[in-house]
């Protein structure tokens, strides 16, 4: 079997199509530091970094059968990267823009009707109890959730059992609800966790 380091990339992307976890570490160790560093450079945190990191490689092995597809690794990993950073800078500015004007006493939101006001209003709080979640609880709740990911693909993906998968999600939840209610009326919390659940 030739060494590591003989294989040439689209040997290696192909034995990660195949499910190969060696090739998948050799492939992360090529990358991981030029994306921690370009996505540090953009948010200023380690730990925001550090996620985008993550995030962006297990999107890589969930979506490793198309990577036989794929003619241009680099351009297609840092277009994914880019996308998580963009992400999470939206997600600073956000919390940010929700700190100033909590501190000047000004009114986050103003709309028309009513509707949309609530409408965004909701959705500013629950977007805010997702990104307090444990980090394992929200990759957990954004795979299921928002990507739509089975659990058997996301205990296979975070190298966790599938019961524990269901656990984090189960906890994710109750947190959200929690938070919901802490914030929100109870009939517009009941409304996003009707949404979310």
């Amino acid at each position: 079997m030739p060494s590591e380091s003989s294989y040439t990339e689209k040997d290696l992307l192909r034995l990660v199509a195949g499910g190969d976890k060696t090739a998948f570490t050799s492939l992360f160790n090529s990358y991981r530091n030029k994306i921690y560093s370009i996505a540090f450079e953009l948010t200023d945190s380690s730990a925001i970094a550090e996620e985008i990191v993550q995030d962006v490689f297990l999107k890589i092995w969930l979506k490793r059968d198309f990577l036989n597809e794929v003619t241009h690794f680099k351009a297609y990993l840092f277009t994914i990267a880019r996308n998580y950073v963009f992400t999470a800078l939206k997600r600073i500015a956000r919390k940010e823009t929700i700190e100033k004007n909590a501190t000047e006493g000004a009114p986050l939101f103003y709309f028309d009707t009513e509707q949309r006001v609530l409408n965004k209003e909701y959705t500013r709080v629950l977007q805010t109890a997702i990104d307090r979640l444990p980090l394992k609880q929200r990759q957990v709740y954004n795979l299921v959730k928002n990507e739509g990911y089975k659990r058997e693909e996301v205990a296979a993906a975070l190298q966790l059992s599938p019961e524990t998968v269901k656990t984090h999600l189960a906890q994710a939840m109750r947190n959200i609800r929690a938070y919901c209610l802490a914030n929100l009326g109870i009939s517009l919390a009941l409304f996003v966790f009707a949404r979310v659940h």
